[in-house]
């Protein structure tokens, strides 16, 4: 029996919701794996990484976030080892996933013929951002940088917590289409880009954050099995 661990922030401030978010993704994700034991958690609810890893001490972690950076590399394998998982192993994550370039493409393909818009049409990649690491915004212009050449949209690219904000780029684009470049649909996805949008009268269309794709539980097998 292979054993994996799907880890992502979740929400401090409500952290029930994603915790359940996981463990349902990781039952997806356990279809793709037979012979696998699938769990998902979140740093944020009290005690529950600490049971996931008593349950699963040898499990391949897969990070559930947008970008190597801060937490990936020093949070969470401070946290682990504190749960009592000495030395583990862990994939890339979810944002580095080869398969990503292409699913936001057709994603964002897909939503322009939906809402019959040009092919040209302005694409925001709206990504977390932090004023204290340059993970998420480097992740995030590199993929706005790889879309450019695979695609025709008008790429912009807009942050939460850093400037360039969403705020300021989303104003005056007309017709337009928004893609989270978000693991999970946390607050910050289900309240504080919509705030931001609304703040900077965007009129086009919200997409849902990647993460909540269908094709992500296959993408998620895939890097493990890669890993193993």
């Amino acid at each position: 029996m292979q054993n994996a661990l799907i880890i992502a922030h979740g929400s401090p401030a409500d952290p029930e919701p994603q915790e359940a978010a996981l463990q349902a993704l990781a039952a997806r994700v356990g279809t793709y794996l037979p012979g696998w034991c699938l769990r998902g958690t979140t740093l944020a609810l009290p005690g529950a990484l600490d049971r996931a890893v008593a349950a699963q001490p040898d499990a391949l972690i897969f990070p559930f976030f947008m970008a190597e950076g801060w937490f990936t590399r020093q949070q969470l394998p401070r946290r682990l080892a504190e749960a009592g998982m000495v030395s583990p192993r862990q994939t890339p994550a979810f944002g580095h996933h080869p398969r990503l370039l292409p699913l936001l493409a057709k994603v964002a393909e897909q939503a322009a013929l939906a809402q019959h818009l040009p092919p040209d049409t302005t694409l925001l990649l709206a990504a977390h951002g932090s004023q204290a690491s340059r993970a998420s915004a480097t992740r995030t212009e590199e993929l706005a940088a790889q879309l450019r050449e695979v695609t025709r949209f008008r790429i912009v690219t807009g942050y939460l917590e850093e400037a360039p904000f969403v705020v300021d780029q989303a104003r005056d684009l007309g017709p337009a289409l928004c893609l989270p470049l978000f693991a999970t649909r946390a607050g910050h996805v289900a309240q504080d880009l919509p705030a931001a949008l609304t703040e900077a009268g965007f009129t086009g269309k919200l997409l849902p954050a990647i993460g909540e794709h269908t094709r992500v539980p296959a993408m998620i097998a895939e890097a493990l099995v890669l890993a193993n």
